[in-house]
């Protein structure tokens, strides 16, 4: 980690200092943390190497556009990066709605994207953004400019992390899509009422954070995708 002084100016707060101060305790729960998320996302690209081209090759075939959504969130001490995700919606989707998927048969969701969600197999690409450093396994899922400008400013101790492929707060809000499709302004809803929640369940998986906690959140994430197919 970066020395405290040295962190974006919109870290160095009272509100993140105590986040940090926990991380920084933890230097070896990091180390371990990291190097089993390097083993991990290696191991799996290139166990999964043969069913991942045969997904791209469906999803080239079944609908115009590129094969992987590579869309602009923000990562660690607010930097952003692009991420790497399957292509589950129509081409430019994010320019003729909201950034937000609403509801399970959201009408811009291809019908191969349908099945990639419901099995988050649309997820798995970010594998690489963890090989590369810029998410790991576990944390904050990493959401574009507009909402983290609605973070407060301990909210922003979330970014001391790098963004995570699964967290407490994904497997709370698995049915966030649902959600949202009830609401009347889906994404006023979601700045007022899911994020506030999601946000301190990330806030308190940072006090509570240990490999082994991350072990935990891994079989919890697969029992849900298992339960939810």
């Amino acid at each position: 980690m970066k020395k405290f002084e040295n962190l974006p100016e919109f870290l160095k707060t009272d509100e993140v200092r105590p986040y940090y101060d926990i991380l920084k305790k933890k230097k070896g729960s990091l180390f371990f943390k990291r190097t089993f998320e390097i083993l991990f996302s290696l191991f799996f690209l290139l166990l999964l190497s043969l069913p991942l081209f045969l997904i791209a090759l469906i999803i080239k075939l079944t609908s115009k556009g590129p094969v992987f959504f590579r869309q602009t969130r923000v990562g660690r001490y607010g930097r952003d990066f692009k991420i790497f995700k399957f292509r589950t919606m129509v081409k430019d989707a994010d320019k003729i709605g909201s950034q937000l998927t609403v509801g399970s048969r959201d009408p811009r969701i291809t019908s191969c994207g349908h099945f990639l969600r419901k099995l988050r197999l649309d997820e798995i690409p970010q594998l690489i953004n963890i090989l590369i450093g810029n998410m790991c396994l576990i944390g904050t899922r990493p959401e574009v400019r507009r909402y983290v400008d609605r973070y407060t400013n301990e909210m922003n101790a979330s970014l001391l992390l790098p963004p995570g492929l699964t967290g407490n707060a994904s497997i709370e809000f698995s049915s966030e899509n649902d959600l949202l499709a009830k609401a009347d302004d889906p994404e006023q809803y979601y700045i007022d009422e899911i994020l506030p929640v999601k946000m301190k369940i990330n806030l308190d998986y940072i006090k509570t954070f240990s490999f082994w906690s991350d072990v935990r959140i891994i079989f919890k994430t697969v029992f849900v995708v298992v339960k939810k197919s």
